[in-house]
């Protein structure tokens, strides 16, 4: 079989579930399950056979009944086989007691693919005491611990008890996969390990993986060497990810080796289906005990997995009804505000004893709402959190974000990693501008590693570099900054059950704003439809009294000068009512209207609008100038009833002023076209500002001049309808410009 190279490219891939030798303290046959036909053997199986164990493969295991099997039929171990093949493990046959040579061994039987594992292995132990009797006690004093810590001190104790290594540790895995000794048990002459940490390299992933599947391992002696498995099944490597006596991975001995480690035995700890952690035991000298006895130590590892599991759920729940408890205040607080107003809801998040920042263990938060940001507790600079928020905006994928090592992510969070550098967002908008922060300070750690983490690297005989595990376990120190504590699943937890509160709240407080606006809307087009309907409905009476009116001028040759005074004011009257009639109709049917976006030529339209006015005008005092004309998109009824309007003010309000001087011009800018009217006229007051776009508002020095006071609010609302922007700038005696900008379709 061909040797797999182990160098720096594919540690992580090592396929140490085919290593394709067995420790050299038991052998393996392994047999085709429907045919029983030998497929693979271990070499040192000639020990017990005192035949070569090429010789053997591909005859039947029945040849060698008498030898390997002595007690045990042919049809006894069909049936053995076929009850573990119908089991689909063969946990309740294993193992099977058996002598070979006069000495006791055990069976133990496995599947691997299409083929039946029959391994071998003694079973005298080096322990003295009767483990299976040293179980109920040992459980009971492991479950006396009042704590995590407790129970897993207790268990390493026991533990020790029951298998006398020389040391037995207690590693646990943390989220990075590297592991830390947390418990520890060891002879007086040891240095310790408590505290030590261990890079996840140490221990692989499939590594792990196989922790997974085999909840106890042994290596016996570290000195000897492995037994080749030999098959005619060329280039098809026997998978031992279930067999007991698979050989260790020649870069974990030597590693073991570099520790003056002579065996090891290590017990699986599973919490939850993930793999919690190890309970790793070391001795100084070779020292194998036998499969009962680690089934047994199995056990254990199986009660301790249960109860380190059952007390981190408790500690856990622990902290998760702390934090529910300030979720659940301000849950209630938020549903019991009728008002559903974007600072109402913010007086409820930061506002009392209890406030969104009590629901995770963090030092402060931050609430964005409504482009108000609120702070509690310790917390970065406003203009920090802005550009924090900056930051999530663009980077988060989810509703949801949290690190504690932030401004290992951001760079620039590095200026205030003391206050936050952990971070835990939530989202409340789909647009990602409201959202709830929380921080967490650095802690700076000082982390004791086993030796340098990094493993080294030595040229090998081909050249390519290989690794080679360190030879230095003494404690080498890192200081860790830019890191927070972590946050826990119950934060998570608590800050998503108050996101979907405060959604809640504002999805209840946008429905309300539309109703409010249906509402609103539902007025508008009833007011403007009541208002063009009395427009139009005056007209009819109105035309009435100035015919009547003429008439009488027209007809009664009786009628003095003061009866035809009254009467042309009537008249006069009549025409200037008519034309307010007219400008209030139009301004309901601007309301009405839909709006067709076309392409506007806007030099013919603004030429056509200077020629009416200035054809109007008949003055020679008047000086129009029309700059750039860039066309723009909207409805060109309307636009030009826009700039008619405008232009008409300009010449109307400047008209006494000696040149009369009014300027036409476009620009556009980015994303707008903008145009601007001045004229040097009378100006607008200040205090008139704010109302020059209402309906029959008129400045005081704008009553001498024509005019109705709705043109101006009619301007505002084509340009709305066209969702454009219109401003002014003013001074008094010196003039007006005002300001139109269209959005480039």
């Amino acid at each position: 079989m061909t040797n797999y190279q182990v160098d720096l490219t594919n540690c992580d891939r090592e396929p140490i579930h085919i290593p394709g030798k067995v420790q050299s303290h038991g052998f393996l046959v392994a047999v085709e399950a429907t045919t029983l036909n030998i497929t693979y053997i271990s070499q040192n199986i000639a020990d017990f056979i005192k035949d070569n164990a090429q010789n053997w493969l591909g005859k039947n295991i029945n040849d060698l009944q008498k030898i390997l099997l002595p007690g045990l039929s042919a049809q006894q171990l069909n049936q053995l086989i076929n009850l573990g093949i119908g089991s689909k493990n063969f946990e309740s046959i294993n193992p099977y007691n058996l002598e070979l040579n006069g000495d006791p061994y055990f069976l133990i039987l496995t599947q691997s693919d299409g083929n039946i594992i029959l391994e071998f292995e003694p079973t005298d132990s080096d322990l003295d005491v009767d483990v299976q009797r040293s179980i109920g006690r040992s459980v009971s004093e492991i479950l006396t611990g009042k704590n995590l810590n407790a129970i897993l001190t207790n268990a390493a104790r026991e533990i020790k008890k029951i298998i006398q290594y020389d040391r037995v540790m207690i590693y646990r895995f943390n989220e990075d996969e590297h592991g830390e000794v947390v418990a520890e048990v060891k002879n007086d002459d040891l240095e310790p390990f408590m505290g030590l940490h261990y890079p996840a390299s140490d221990i692989p992933k499939q590594a792990r993986q196989l922790y997974k599947l085999n909840l106890t391992r042994i290596i016996a002696d570290v000195n000897t060497d492995a037994s080749p498995i030999v098959t005619f099944e060329q280039g098809q490597p026997l998978d031992l990810t279930h067999s007991v006596l698979r050989a260790v991975s020649p870069i974990h001995i030597q590693y073991l080796k570099n520790m003056g480690v002579a065996s090891s035995f290590s017990i699986s700890l599973i919490a939850h289906g993930e793999l919690w952690g190890l309970v790793a035991c070391h001795n100084y000298t070779p020292r194998f005990i036998n499969f009962k006895a680690r089934e047994a130590a199995k056990l254990v590892g199986q009660i301790l997995s249960s109860a380190l599991e059952y007390r981190q759920d408790e500690e856990d729940t622990e902290q998760l009804v702390a934090l529910n408890s300030a979720a659940n205040e301000i849950s209630a607080r938020l549903k019991s505000d009728k008002s559903t107003s974007g600072s109402t809801i913010v007086a409820a998040l930061t506002k009392g004893d209890v406030n969104v920042a009590d629901i995770t263990n963090g030092s402060g938060a931050a609430v964005i709402i409504d482009g108000v940001l609120s702070v509690l507790g310790h917390t970065p600079t406003g203009e920090q959190i802005i550009e924090i928020a900056g930051w999530l905006k663009a980077n988060m994928a989810d509703s949801i974000y949290y690190t504690h090592r932030f401004p290992e992510v951001f760079s620039p969070a590095k200026a205030y990693s003391a206050t936050a550098s952990g971070i835990l967002a939530c989202a409340l908008s789909k647009d990602l501008s409201e959202m709830i922060i929380w921080f967490k300070p650095e802690t700076i750690t000082t982390i004791s590693w086993a030796g340098n983490p990094e493993k080294p690297a030595e040229p090998g005989e081909n050249g390519i570099m290989q690794l080679s595990p360190r030879n230095s376990f003494e404690t080498w120190e890192q200081i860790v900054k830019n890191t927070s504590a972590r946050w826990t699943n119950e934060e998570v937890s608590t800050v998503l059950k108050i996101r979907e509160e405060v959604i809640y709240a504002i999805n209840r407080r946008a429905n309300e704003i539309r109703l409010l606006n249906e509402r609103l809307q539902l007025a508008y087009e009833e007011l403007d439809t009541f208002s063009y309907t009395i427009s139009h409905d005056l007209r009819t009476p109105l035309s009435s009294v100035k015919s009547y009116s003429e008439f009488l001028l027209a007809t009664n040759k009786s009628l003095d000068d003061k009866a035809k005074e009254i009467l042309n004011k009537i008249v006069a009257g009549a025409d200037k009512m008519n034309m307010l009639i007219k400008e209030i109709l139009n301004y309901s049917r601007v309301g009405r209207a839909e709006i067709e976006f076309n392409k506007i030529d806007m030099t013919a339209l603004i030429g056509e609008v200077a020629k009416e006015v200035t054809n109007a005008v008949k003055s020679d005092n008047l000086q129009l100038t029309i700059g750039d004309t860039p066309n723009i998109y909207g409805d060109q009824t309307m636009i030009m009833q826009v700039f008619t309007n405008l232009i008409n003010n300009a010449v109307k309000y400047s008209s006494r002023s000696n040149p009369s001087i009014v300027e036409v011009k476009g620009r556009v800018e980015d994303q707008e076209t903008i145009y601007s009217i001045s004229d040097n006229g009378v100006g607008i007051d200040v205090n008139y500002f704010s109302r020059v776009f209402e309906l029959f508002k008129r400045m005081d020095n704008a009553k001498d001049y024509e005019g109705t006071g709705v043109g101006l609010a009619i301007v505002k609302r084509i340009v709305e309808k066209h969702h454009a922007r219109i401003w002014f700038e003013s001074k008094l005696g010196s003039g007006t410009v005002f300001y139109i900008s269209f959005r480039n379709y």
